[in-house]
């Protein structure tokens, strides 16, 4: 084998298996709401389901950061694939033994939550050390990172519109038990050696003096810039309102009005289309425009539309149309941010500053998803479409209005002293 290609394994078995498990997560983002209005017929419940898939996401973001350093990159995300494998597949086995009650549902999704967030995390901040294996820049590997990802939820979201038609959500949710078990296979063969994988040599003695300074370094670091406190303010009503969108309204609507499971695998195969685009087109030719412009572009257009479409039509081609142009704005909303974190944060605090991103970008998303289901229940499904998305579009606006995001191209100026390495000041995401 040539050096070459020793050297591009890690960052290729990395990028397989976020494959195969976005393959597998969309799988359960469709499976999971679709099977609570099976066998329930409610929105609330699907609403109160999504409350307890995110809730456990946003606390480990919260303290999960040193928790990773200590242990390991690697070791980390083989025990987060292992056991949202387990969490995952108990689901449809125990239903299937008639012994799933609601709480039981609640209980495992609660599980599942808790589990991958650190096995994301923690694949996340290695981005940097596997473009460096790989010989490619950090801004290269980013967009490649996130393409792939994107990829993977278009094939995720076809196939589980095929697999729920054809032979049910508890087949779909079996599905993606497997492959977090070929996730976590590909990680430990991938991430053998690699030294940002390992984990960290000599760290002070565990107590909880020592884990809370090292949890604070974090949020302080992150605090102390303002660019990034707008972007944790302004992604955390995206991802709030986006998980009422994926969890309740968008498969209400496709159970409702445009057909079954397999429109809402179509329309949510589409968007993952356009993001796959979007990321691909924003690595190869996104560092020739001003990040502050494409990012104020790029969230009015992936956000509200979608929701006034759905809200005001039942069309699943008006639908599909509008999710396309979405995906390819949101595509290039994450190489653009994750290049903009890795140029900033030091390697040592890049695992604890991602923690504390993602807790606070991910914060409002238990309450969207029960907000969704509640709006749906009380007012109707268009008025809880409509409502949202102008609360999106209200969210989407800071781009466009506040002069701290000038700093992202700041950050742009400064990444671009040394090419191909990142350069890191102050912080971001």
């Amino acid at each position: 084998m040539s050096t070459v290609a020793v050297r591009r394994w890690p960052l290729s078995a990395v990028l397989a298996a976020n494959a195969i498990s976005a393959t597998g997560r969309t799988l359960s983002m469709i499976g999971i709401p679709w099977f609570v209005l099976q066998t329930t017929g409610s929105a609330g419940r699907a609403g109160v389901v999504a409350f307890c898939a995110t809730l456990p996401v946003v606390l480990a973001a919260l303290v999960g950061g040193p928790v990773i350093d200590r242990i390991g990159r690697r070791r980390v995300s083989i025990a987060s694939d292992v056991l949202c494998a387990l969490s995952v597949g108990a689901i449809p086995l125990l239903h299937r033994a008639d012994a799933l009650p609601f709480w039981t549902l609640c209980a495992l999704v609660a599980l599942h939550g808790l589990a991958h967030t650190p096995g994301d995390t923690a694949r996340y901040v290695l981005v940097p050390d596997l473009a460096e294996h790989a010989g490619t820049s950090v801004t290269r590997a980013a967009s490649l990172f996130d393409a792939v990802e994107r990829g993977a939820r278009m094939l995720g979201a076809a196939l589980a519109g095929l697999v729920i038609a054809l032979l049910g959500a508890e087949a779909a949710l079996l599905l993606d038990s497997l492959t977090f078990v070929l996730s976590a296979l590909l990680i430990a063969a991938g991430l053998r050696g690699v030294r940002g994988a390992e984990p960290a040599k000599n760290p002070a003695p565990v107590s909880p003096r020592t884990y809370g300074a090292e949890l604070r370094e974090g949020y302080v670091y992150l605090v102390r810039t303002r660019v990034l406190a707008a972007v944790v303010l302004m992604v955390m009503f995206m991802n709030g309102i986006d998980q009422g969108w994926n969890a309740v309204l968008l498969p209400v609507h496709a159970e409702r009005n445009l057909g079954g499971a397999a429109e809402l695998g179509l329309v949510t195969a589409v968007f993952g289309a356009g993001g796959l685009l979007g990321a691909l087109l924003y690595g190869a030719v996104g560092h020739r425009f001003r990040r502050r412009t494409v990012l104020a572009v790029a969230v009015l257009l992936c956000g509200a539309p979608r929701f006034a479409v759905a809200g005001l039509t039942d069309s699943t081609v008006a639908l599909a149309v509008t999710m396309g142009a979405a995906g390819v704005a949101g595509g290039t909303i994450n190489p653009m941010l994750t290049t903009v974190m890795y140029e900033r944060v030091p390697d040592e605090l890049r695992s604890r500053v991602a923690g504390a991103m993602t807790a606070g970008c991910e914060l409002t998303m238990p309450l969207g998803g029960l907000t969704a289901g509640l709006l749906v229940e009380g007012a109707g499904l268009s008025s809880a479409l409509l409502l949202m998305g102008g609360g999106y579009l209200l969210a989407t606006l800071s781009p466009v209005l506040l002069p701290v995001w000038r700093d992202l191209d700041a950050a742009d100026r400064t990444s671009q002293l040394r090419p191909g390495r990142a350069e890191f000041g102050c912080v971001e995401r």
